[in-house]
């Protein structure tokens, strides 16, 4: 017998849309930040996806591209330009030769630097509200989940 679950809530699709648009304010913000800063948006993720990677001998252009959802060939641009810009540069791998390591320069960690504290600031501002709607939207997914597990107290047809 097919499962009959109820639709989302009138309050889910208000969560949901809470939630994306403060998604969507926030990576808006962080774009006129990076530009600020005298970057593009995409040479911020490149620098952070290199930063954070956490492999202490640096990234590849594979690691990078998957970090950013990218394709290889758009990374290979992308860090062409960061590293014309002084912001990146490539590197041997220690254990292969055949293998090419990304790192930041002096340049780009201080602008990386520079650029994440704004973004730690401003995510402390909004981590009450994320939380708060995170937390709703799980309450909400976990209801349900309860419902998959005890199906005696759904009502029958």
């Amino acid at each position: 017998m097919p499962r009959v679950t109820p639709g989302p809530t009138d309050e889910d699709y208000r969560r949901l849309l809470e939630l994306r648009t403060g998604l969507r304010r926030f990576l808006r913000w962080s774009e006129r930040q990076a530009e600020q800063a005298g970057l593009t948006p995409a040479q911020h993720q490149l620098l952070l996806a290199i930063r954070g990677h956490p492999d202490p001998r640096g990234p590849t252009v594979g690691d990078v591209a998957d970090s950013l959802l990218l394709r290889h060939h758009s990374v290979v641009g992308l860090v062409d330009r960061a590293t014309t810009a002084g912001l990146v540069e490539r590197g041997p791998d220690s254990q292969s030769l055949s293998v090419v390591r990304l790192h930041l320069t002096g340049k780009g960690s201080a602008q990386l630097e520079a650029l994440s504290e704004q973004h730690l600031q401003e995510l402390a501002h909004l981590a009450p509200t994320l939380h708060a709607l995170w937390e709703a939207l799980e309450a909400a997914d976990g209801a349900a989940a309860d419902e998959d597990r005890h199906p005696a107290a759904r009502p029958r047809d």
